[in-house]
């Protein structure tokens, strides 16, 4: 299978400290790759450096075989590369439709991409012409997560979609993005866990800004002792993996 992204041992500093000290991973394309690990471990900073916004000052980045590190943020979006960020980062006094236009990378791009958005977050359709602020913390992520899908973007990168939401609107991202997944490829970033064992093909986990483990998501259920240590006990017993572990 080939690979969308390649993340080649970056080092991103944020002011004086050295938040990534060597993270790698690969992403194929067609694939949903999620990126686990404790609050603070560098994921978020993994995704901002991947879009030029901490550009690495070590490593490199490949996008569809070409170089991307030390490009603008705006020229990495060109590119084909979508982001939807942490807390979602909509404009809340602009209309949905508002907010999608202007997403737009070329004219025209809405109307072309308007039937698959809909069909993905029908409640977006519903409130078209609604202030983002009126929308309900759910409806608000669709709405982002929509942003990224207006121009055709290859790859998308999505920090965090469940972060606040009921569960039984995180079963609806879910959904959504299953079905994304036929037409971009996703490196997801996410803590709950259920969420990414249900969509992820595969996975990597950082801890203090280094990939310290990856492989198939199916086998990390499996594993109750890597959970425990790099994601936190509470996982290793929620119900999500058998008593015995699989893994070496």
């Amino acid at each position: 299978m080939t690979n969308i992204l390649e993340v080649n041992a970056i080092h991103t500093f944020i002011g004086q400290f050295h938040i990534l000290e060597g993270v790698s991973l690969t992403v194929p394309q067609g694939s949903i790759t999620a990126l686990l690990g404790r609050n603070g471990a560098g994921k978020t900073t993994t995704l901002r450096s991947i879009m030029g916004l901490n550009p690495p000052r070590e490593g490199t980045i490949l996008y569809a075989g070409e170089p991307i590190q030390g490009k603008t943020a705006y020229q990495i979006a060109t590119r084909g590369i979508g982001y939807v960020p942490e807390y979602r980062a909509i404009f809340r006094a602009l209309t949905v439709e508002e907010n999608l236009r202007i997403a737009e990378r070329s004219k025209g791009d809405l109307a072309k991409r308007g039937d698959l958005i809909f069909e993905l977050f029908p409640d977006l359709k519903r409130f078209y012409r609604l202030p983002g602020g009126q929308l309900s913390g759910g409806q608000q992520q669709m709405l982002a997560i929509a942003r990224a899908l207006v121009p055709e973007n290859q790859l998308l990168l999505v920090d965090e979609p469940s972060e606040g939401l009921a569960p039984i609107i995180i079963e609806a991202i879910v959904a959504a993005l299953r079905q994304l997944a036929a037409h971009a490829t996703v490196l997801l970033v996410e803590q709950n866990f259920r969420m990414a064992s249900q969509l992820a093909d595969r996975y990597y986990i950082v801890d203090d800004g280094q990939t310290v483990s990856s492989g198939q998501m199916a086998d990390l259920v499996k594993d109750r002792p890597l959970i425990a240590k790099y994601l936190g006990a509470g996982y290793a017993g929620a119900g999500l993996v058998p008593a015995q572990s699989t893994t070496a």
